[in-house]
């Protein structure tokens, strides 16, 4: 096995704010026959994951991290699901993946994640940092680089970076928003999800991570998280956080329904509680039972914006619910849950956290 794996297996980092489109760049980059040799780590902030499911590919080589945000408490659990994976590889467990991919959840200082590659003592020697991939809404990446310091984290660390969303965006905006990109990482291969031919080898190949070319905000933010790290601070410091919530004010929450859904009542519903709550919504995401359908629609909104739904081939489980993930800053969970009594007549219930 051993002339099979790298001596030093490179680790891509895929990051970028909530709705930015990390996930739709990695099912697209899976997709590349290149990558049938890559294992894939994925963190979702809350207490029920979903992301997982609207990956195409979900086979032993892609694993949930499930304890909460990178930035919070992530690192111990990361460090063992490399080491996990690693051992593994080593016993002949799961074939002889080739490179790592992690994706962050959208609320994640990507920091933590570079320091744990670059510092922990049995991941530093079967493993390195090769790139980093950050996805910027060109709808909302604006303001999130104003009100969000993790947005700004996620752009100064990034090697690539892939700005999406730029059809539906005014190009103004978007123009904009590009040189606000340049202005805090010069450096960075600038690409356009709409117009570019976004491929495996362009996006995650290339040499060990380098901070020399970075901002000097980036290697301080560096520097201090390795010195957490090395002095192991982390689990002690955010061991006992909640995983549901990131800060004072943003909450992950996840309700369940029983009953098949009116696909336009949902659609209508969903349209205006947008509308007039899309400040405080950062992001909903989930997978629908629709009547009349056998397969699942996913469905996906960013603050004010509704993606197009995708009708997914196949349930990813024997669980033929449907399930809405909100990720939210300053709304009660209850409204949401009233809104949807009152206008759709169906009771949610709110969902258990995934063991």
């Amino acid at each position: 096995m051993s002339q099979q794996v790298p001596q030093f297996t490179p680790v891509n980092l895929i990051t970028g704010f909530l709705g930015s489109g990390k996930t739709t760049l990695l099912n697209r980059l899976l997709a590349d026959p290149h990558l049938a040799d890559t294992a894939v780590l994925i963190n979702e902030f809350g207490e029920v994951g979903l992301d997982h499911h609207l990956l195409e590919r979900i086979d032993e080589h892609t694993v949930l991290l499930q304890s909460g945000c990178l930035c919070c408490t992530i690192r111990g659990e990361l460090a063992e699901a490399i080491r996990d994976l690693h051992s593994r590889r080593e016993r002949g467990a799961v074939p002889p993946f080739r490179r790592l991919a992690i994706e962050s959840t959208g609320l994640a200082d990507p920091f933590p994640v570079l320091t744990t590659i670059h510092a922990e003592p049995v991941i530093k020697h079967h493993f390195r940092m090769s790139n980093v991939i950050t996805t910027i809404d060109a709808v909302n990446g604006a303001r999130h680089l104003e009100r969000y310091s993790e947005s700004v984290k996620q752009l100064a660390a990034a090697d690539r970076v892939v700005l999406t969303k730029t059809d539906i965006a005014d190009p103004a905006e978007a123009a904009r928003l590009a040189e606000r990109i340049r202005a805090i990482n010069p450096t960075a291969l600038l690409l356009r999800a709409a117009e570019d031919a976004l491929n495996a080898e362009l996006l995650l190949a290339g040499d060990a991570y380098d901070l020399a070319g970075k901002s000097k905000a980036a290697q301080i933010w560096f520097a201090a998280e390795l010195r957490e790290a090395e002095e192991d601070h982390c689990h002690s410091a955010h061991g006992a956080s909640d995983p549901n919530r990131h800060g004072k004010d943003i909450e992950a929450f996840a309700l369940t329904f029983d009953t098949q859904l009116d696909w336009i009542s949902f659609g209508v519903w969903l349209t205006m509680l947008l509308n007039r709550h899309g400040e405080k919504i950062l992001r909903v995401k989930g997978i629908l039972q629709i009547a009349g359908q056998e397969t699942p629609v996913a469905v996906h909104g960013v603050q004010h914006l509704v993606h197009p739904p995708v009708h997914l081939r196949s349930w990813p489980d024997a669980d033929r619910r449907s399930r809405l993930v909100f990720i939210v800053q300053g709304l009660n969970r209850r409204e949401i849950e009233r809104s949807l009594a009152t206008f759709l007549g169906v009771r949610a219930r709110r969902a258990e956290p995934v063991a």
